[in-house]
């Protein structure tokens, strides 16, 4: 049995004794600002209707496939997802957490399966984020005629909402001209590029390299099972550095022996911490 207020106590007392945070976030840190996380079939189909009608479920849909046999309800999906993240804006918890680690003297770094560029609009830092899927607000080619990687920043996408298909002209590579995609870890991608991904895991390494002799808290944010590269992270640091992990989540809240889960949403979860840090 938990008793969470005793676990927010907990959490609350080892951050104010944190010389150094690590932020782990998966798909549940975005619902909060009113992102969907394709929680099952029945959530995504929820979020986009037009793909329960063909009956394509998650695992399907972000497959890199698609792009080939039909481009623009490629570009439907992802320049919809696209488009959704630009115009929304990170929930509170986004901002407590940059004020925290703010009174850390920036010594934190954000680890995140997410694509949706929360966190650099919240205001952290873009060289203490590492996105181990990718990012949306990314490009590449598509048929991988170079190692090139490129900012989707001037990409605007017009999508047909009843049908969930892009319009023409849909983005092409800017070196050879073919169709490009999302610079994004999809199932069954043999073509993604891990190269920006790459560099910003090798600044995480040195990050943590760097800090070896610092008390380290973990916080853990919306991260489940279904795609547990996040709470795989999350646990090796905490084995390897003696960190102390607090793993905040409505659902998949369970923990190794000896850290600290909280059973609540994301901004919920950061706020009643905060609140408690400050009596």
């Amino acid at each position: 049995m938990i008793d969470l207020n005793e676990n927010i106590k907990l959490a609350a007392d080892a951050l104010n004794n944190a010389e150094a945070i690590l932020i782990n976030a998966g798909a549940g840190m975005g619902v909060d600002s009113g992102l969907p996380d394709f929680r099952g079939n029945q959530g995504f189909w929820k979020a986009y209707p037009p793909i329960a009608k063909l009956g394509i479920s998650f695992t399907e849909m972000a497959n890199p496939d698609w792009f080939t046999s039909n481009p623009k309800l490629a570009w439907g999906f992802y320049g919809h997802r696209l488009n959704l993240y630009r115009k929304t804006e990170p929930h509170n918890g986004f901002k407590l957490l940059h004020e925290l680690v703010k009174s850390k003297s920036d010594k934190y770094f954000v680890f995140t399966s997410n694509v949706d560029g929360q966190f650099q609009k919240a205001g952290f830092d873009e060289n203490k984020i590492a996105e181990c899927h990718g990012s949306i607000h990314h490009l590449q080619c598509h048929s991988n005629c170079s190692d090139d990687i490129w900012s989707a920043e001037d990409l605007q996408i017009e999508v047909d909402e009843q049908e969930l298909l892009a319009k023409e002209p849909l983005p092409k590579c800017r070196n050879c001209g073919r169709i490009a995609r999302p610079n994004i870890l999809m199932f069954g991608d043999w073509g993604w590029l891990d190269k920006r991904t790459s560099v910003q895991e090798l600044r995480l390494d040195k990050w943590l390299n760097s800090i070896v002799n610092k008390r380290i808290v973990i916080l853990e944010f919306g991260a489940g099972h279904a795609v547990p590269t996040v709470r795989y992270k999350s646990e090796s640091v905490a084995a390897s550095r003696n960190a102390i992990l607090i793993r905040i989540n409505p659902n998949d809240y369970s923990v190794p022996h000896g850290h600290i889960p909280i059973p609540l949403g994301a901004k919920e979860g950061i706020e009643r911490i905060i609140s408690t840090m400050l009596i």
